[in-house]
């Protein structure tokens, strides 16, 4: 693919096609294939995996392995790049399920709030970052990081659920894996659960193939298609998303508490964010009085829906504190999905007694 392609190309024309072909890849069911060719069983290999592997791969700057779920796309990089005894620093303010995970791993674990600070990364073996974090979309340096992790001999991977491949290309920035739940943005269309690893590493991309044909975490070809699929309009999605997070800001500002986008100049992160990240998300937060309010919040709304995930085409909220979050009881991780503009103000404003 063609480097000076801007964004909404190289999606759309991510998997190439030759006359006769179908547009995009299809889903190939199979199980078993004839022995010869480069598939012999459908655990160790599959065309439509490799279809959404190369496009994701040729986004990111790697080589990407596609998996099940965000869950088993972060649990096997880190069994397979994890040994008992290992330091892992994780960050204290990422995904709940990560922290979770790690602590049941005979591994040292070193919890740090993703804006720092950081401590010497000496006798560590993985350094993992989320950037945005999530839910509270603090950012750290991945360049500075690396570098700090390269020195001390220590890996470093980026979950990059909440910026996406169009938004972070942390691979370029000198991250050595990246990780994302592609469940969220990417297939974008809360119809599917999926994940996958991108290794700036040959070797290390084929250890973690390794690892997913042996313990058969492996994704439905109908499933990766619908990753595909959803790949193809993640530029223009992305760009409402962020239009709408940009105009809820707005509306929101000096009228709520704790509220953070990482797009918006005023935000702590900002600067940081804007060295490092492409472009903005659809994602904010903000924090309302108690559990009460919330659920006013959401009761007042025709347009945003209580759910778990974000980066689809709905507007949604989630109070994180119900999920295990280390976050005030208010708090809402609000999504912006890819309605108008102003219908999504008109709302939020209405369910919020602004208006």
């Amino acid at each position: 693919m063609n480097e000076n392609f801007g964004d909404g190309t190289r999606v759309v024309h991510a998997v190439p096609g030759e006359p006769g072909d179908p547009f995009g890849a299809q889903p190939v069911f199979a199980s078993s294939y004839h022995l010869g060719g480069q598939d012999y069983y459908g655990r160790a290999g599959n065309p439509t995996w490799r279809a959404l592997e190369s496009a994701l791969g040729t986004l990111e700057g790697g080589e990407c392995v596609a998996f099940p779920s965000g869950m088993a796309a972060i649990s096997t990089l880190l069994r397979t790049v994890l040994s008992s005894g290992d330091t892992l620093v994780v960050p204290s303010d990422g995904y709940f399920l990560t922290r979770k995970f790690v602590s049941e791993m005979d591994v040292n674990v070193v919890e740090v709030p993703t804006a720092g600070p950081y401590p010497s990364f000496d006798g560590v073996r993985l350094v993992l970052l989320e950037t945005p974090s999530n839910p509270g979309l603090d950012v750290c340096d991945i360049a500075d990081l690396a570098a700090r992790a390269h020195e001390a001999g220590a890996l470093l991977a980026v979950d990059n659920t909440t910026a996406t491949p169009l938004g972070q290309r942390p691979l370029e920035l000198g991250a050595d894996l990246v990780v994302a739940s592609d469940t969220k943005a990417v297939a974008g269309h809360s119809d599917v659960l999926f994940g996958h690893v991108t290794a700036a590493s040959e070797e290390l991309a084929g250890r973690l193939r390794d690892a997913r044909t042996m313990n058969g975490a492996i994704p439905g070809p109908f499933e990766t298609w619908l990753a595909l699929r959803g790949l193809g309009t993640l530029d223009l999605r992305l760009a409402r998303q962020a239009e709408n997070a940009e105009a809820v800001y707005a509306l929101l500002k000096g009228r709520v508490a704790g509220l953070r986008w990482p797009g918006a100049p005023e935000d702590p992160a900002y600067l940081v964010a804007a060295q490092q990240m492409r472009r903005f998300n659809g994602v904010l937060t903000f924090v309302l009085d108690d559990v009460a309010a919330v659920e006013k919040f959401l009761s007042r709304s025709k347009l945003v829906s209580a759910a778990t995930s974000f980066g689809g085409l709905h507007t949604t909220a989630d109070r994180r504190a119900q999920f295990g979050d280390p976050v005030h009881e208010g708090l809402v991780r609000l999504s912006c999905g890819c309605e108008d503009t102003r219908d999504l103000v008109a709302d939020v404003s209405h369910a919020l007694g602004l208006d």
